[in-house]
């Protein structure tokens, strides 16, 4: 299944989105544009190595110099399938999430999912040399918060059917809890092989959804009379 669009009209110009897939765009380029040798070299400095930071921390080395990598890989990625892979979920689901949850604090979500899902890495995998890149651990907290505010909104899905492709509208949740139950799966399997699957941070993944649905609700704009914004979660049961 790959998803196309959502049915949910945004009432704001999601500013911050918006910007987040141009820097995110601009960043893959420049990294092409290093070539093979050099754009190799560039993702080892500024990728997320978790055994380099668990290093870091054994030693007490400044926390900007630690937690920098992590800021700066969630704007690399590993090749265009990647980076159109991930634009395409954040552009999805985070016009939404940022309409509901307000610019800045939108913004502040996004990275503080990057953040979380970085963590998780570590932790399920902290021996690890392999640098993690990609903005698809906080594209997962943005998953997780739209799991929450929209869980039943229709989303238009490309789907084979008899050899044929075709496209048809599903409930949220049953596009993002099964996306969800894999990376839990692939985790799992990581840990028995002692490492990650083909490069796949399953827990980065798993770190940025969980945040994303646990804090969610927290970050709701509230109408002037300081009402909360309805969310859709409760037609779900």
């Amino acid at each position: 299944m790959i998803p196309l669009r959502d049915t949910v009209p945004s009432t704001t110009v999601p500013v911050v989105n918006l910007a987040l897939i141009a820097l995110n765009v601009a960043c893959f380029f420049y990294q092409v544009s290093l070539g093979q040798h050099l754009g190799q070299q560039f993702v080892i400095q500024h990728g997320f190595i978790p055994a380099r930071m668990f290093r870091q921390l054994s030693h007490g080395e400044p926390v900007i110099a630690t937690l920098a990598p992590i800021l700066t890989s969630m704007f690399l990625h590993g090749g265009l399938m990647h980076l159109v892979g991930n634009m395409l979920y954040l552009y999805i689901f985070g016009d939404n999430v940022e309409d509901r949850v307000g610019h800045v604090r939108y913004l502040v979500f996004y990275l503080s999912s990057g953040f979380a899902a970085a963590i998780a890495q570590l932790a399920g995998d902290p021996t690890s040399m392999l640098p993690m890149i990609g903005a698809s651990g906080a594209i997962a907290g943005v998953t997780g918060a739209y799991l929450r505010f929209f869980p039943t909104a229709r989303v238009v899905t490309l789907v084979p059917v008899f050899f044929v492709l075709t496209t048809i509208r599903i409930p949220a949740f049953l596009v993002l809890i099964p996306w969800f139950l894999v990376q839990i799966q692939g985790g799992l399997a990581s840990l028995a092989q002692h490492g990650s699957r083909g490069g796949v941070a399953f827990w980065a993944h798993v770190g940025g959804f969980v945040l994303g649905v646990l804090v969610a609700p927290l970050l709701r704009r509230t109408h002037a009379r300081g009402e909360p914004v309805r969310s859709d979660w409760g037609s779900w049961s």
